[in-house]
């Protein structure tokens, strides 16, 4: 019953989102059709022939009820079609999203979890020991937080990759040397171009979760079960790991989830300051050219990906605290 019901509110909340997103374009100023319409009339005058095609091929006939414009939507998306891109026209807004999607999970994904796990790891420690030197990395880690992401790109590349030469100022991988392909070659190469892009973003963000967790700790410790553990003689670790740390973690869970699901989102600022060909970088050419399908379409990926990510952090959440099953 728990998880019948966690997929009956998952499943209403993403309807709503993808409603949501249905409407909230249209009820912008503007449209994608005069986007289009501005390029298209540096080439010469257009045509009404022409613009009722671009808004057939747009999806945006102003002939249509909104309610049928929202059923052919829904059609729309059952099928994977998501419209067609102004920005990297004539390319259907899915492939570009398919394109741009896994640099982001890459780079993104991988640098969030590392910080989730460093950051609670050396919390639990720090609030174990409280009060020794590991508590002195926590005021270092919140004043890199506190940095702007952009400035502490800038400085990277600046010190990195300008002076020293150790990375590449820009890009995903060398196009020159390798060509995309799930192959060892390619894939070294887009690491090493994703190192500087990863730093700035665990160092950024990492000082959070170490305090988080190391202040859930040194609450945790308090409980009776932490006490009556350590008066049963049981080890160190086992109470550290096993009744400790596993009932202070639970709050970082719940932001890990919201993190795990805007990782889909990227990083704007530091995709954009490295030229990273990411799903960030994606989202502000979109702006940039009203390219009102492919934010459409981004917004919904996104969207959709945080509500996955927290269903699977409520389901996760029954596993470890059996009392979420029960409703107490």
């Amino acid at each position: 019953m728990y998880v019948i019901r966690k997929l009956g509110f998952y499943l209403v909340a993403a309807w709503a989102a993808v409603t949501l997103n249905f409407l909230i374009p249209r009820a912008l100023p503007g449209s994608p059709v005069d986007a289009m319409l501005a390029k298209l009339a540096l080439r010469g005058p257009v045509s009404p022939e022409t613009r009722k095609s671009i808004e057939l091929m747009l999806g945006a006939d102003t002939q249509q009820s909104l309610a049928q414009q929202y059923v052919d939507y829904l059609s729309g998306l059952f099928r994977g079609d998501l419209g067609v891109s102004v920005t990297f026209f004539p390319e259907q807004v899915a492939p570009v999203i398919a394109n741009s999607l896994p640099w982001t999970l890459w780079l993104v994904g991988l640098s969030t979890v590392i910080t989730f796990v460093l950051g609670v790891g050396i919390g639990m420690f720090a609030g174990w020991k409280r009060g020794t030197w590991l508590d002195a990395l926590i005021p270092s880690t919140t004043v890199l937080q506190s940095i702007p992401y952009f400035w502490l790109a800038l400085v990277f590349v600046y010190i990195f990759a300008v002076n020293l030469g150790w990375f590449p100022i820009s890009g995903g991988y060398d196009v020159n040397l390798v060509r995309p392909a799930f192959d060892l070659p390619f894939i070294a190469n887009a690491t090493y171009y994703g190192i500087l892009p990863a730093l700035t973003i665990v160092l950024s963000s990492i000082g959070g979760w170490l305090l988080g967790m190391r202040n859930m700790m040194v609450s945790t410790l308090s409980e009776d079960y932490v006490l009556t553990a350590e008066a049963k003689g049981l080890s160190p670790t086992r109470t550290m790991i096993t009744y400790a740390a596993r009932n202070a973690v639970l709050p970082s869970l719940s932001g890990f989830a919201i993190s795990l699901g805007f990782v889909v989102s990227g990083s704007i600022v530091v995709e954009t300051v490295f030229s990273y060909p990411g799903i960030g970088f994606t989202m502000l050419q979109a702006v940039q050219n009203n390219d009102y399908a492919l934010m459409q379409g981004l917004f919904l990926v996104i969207t959709l990906s945080v509500l996955g990510a927290n269903l699977l952090v409520d389901l996760m959440y029954g596993f470890i605290d059996p009392r979420t099953r029960s409703g107490h």
